[in-house]
């Protein structure tokens, strides 16, 4: 399959999902979320691959949502915030084994996609941040599951001061589950998928949906009230002024 914003391989039993944005730093735009949704809906219809590795062209995972896609000139529609959470609900629920391979800066919607993965490969110039709160809106569906792997107190800090945290913060966290060196990261993924043993796609797909589901409030019910959440978000001045920014080619950096 041919695309333009991202890359689709599939070699010895593994499907390879590259973000292939280099010059943009892997940063996801509409054109990505849609061939994202169309790759992962071919993966589970059509790929004998038993695993899938998410990974970044360059050296960069993924810099965030591309804040240049927004129109200047019309209101905000939380409508591609809702597409975009299909994508990432598509890989959480792809009956594959999958893995992201972080190598780099993994920022806001980049981490989106690794903690919908079952495990985060790094290596040790992997960096993580969550700055969608500093740009003046909320940092995605992050909110909803980012807790569950670090703890809420870690949570809120993360996503609340959009700080940076490095490699070997983000494995004593449990925010990655294998750490290495940049050299070493194809032999580090290889072990983390021959680590689930002879695949069996049912149990699989059925123990993670249980493990998702194992807290109180229901996914459906919390994606009701964050779509709420981000669209109030989206029309406020600071979002807005970050969208200027990203037009005019500069960074768009929240100011606190």
């Amino acid at each position: 399959m041919k695309f333009a914003a991202i890359r689709l391989t599939e070699t010895q039993g593994v499907a390879t999902l590259a973000l292939a944005r280099p010059a943009q730093g892997n940063a996801i735009n509409v054109r990505m979320i849609e061939e994202l949704l169309t790759a992962l809906h071919w993966i589970e219809d059509e790929a004998a691959s038993r695993a899938v590795v998410l990974r970044g062209a360059g050296r960069m995972f993924c810099a965030g949502i591309d804040l240049a896609d927004f129109p200047l000139d019309k209101r905000p529609d939380v409508y591609g915030f809702s597409k975009w959470e299909k994508v990432v609900r598509a890989l959480e629920r792809l009956p594959r084994i999958t893995v992201a391979a972080i190598d780099g800066e993994c920022v806001g919607g980049g981490l989106h996609l690794a903690l919908a993965c079952d495990v985060r490969v790094a290596t040790k110039r992997a960096g993580f941040r969550l700055n969608e709160v500093g740009l003046g809106f909320v940092p995605g569906m992050a909110t909803f599951r980012l807790a569950k792997f670090i703890g809420l107190g870690r949570a809120k800090r993360l996503a609340l001061t959009g700080r940076a945290v490095e490699a070997a913060e983000a494995e004593r966290i449990g925010l990655v589950d294998h750490l290495c060196a940049p050299a070493a990261l194809d032999a580090a993924i290889s072990r983390a998928v021959e680590e689930f043993g002879e695949f069996h796609a049912d149990a699989h797909e059925l123990t993670r949906r249980l493990l998702d589901e194992s807290f109180a409030m229901s996914y459906e019910d919390f994606l009701g009230g964050f779509l709420a959440a981000q669209d109030r978000a989206i029309q406020s001045a600071p979002f807005r002024d970050a969208v200027r920014r990203a037009h005019r080619g500069g960074k768009a950096k929240g100011k606190r």
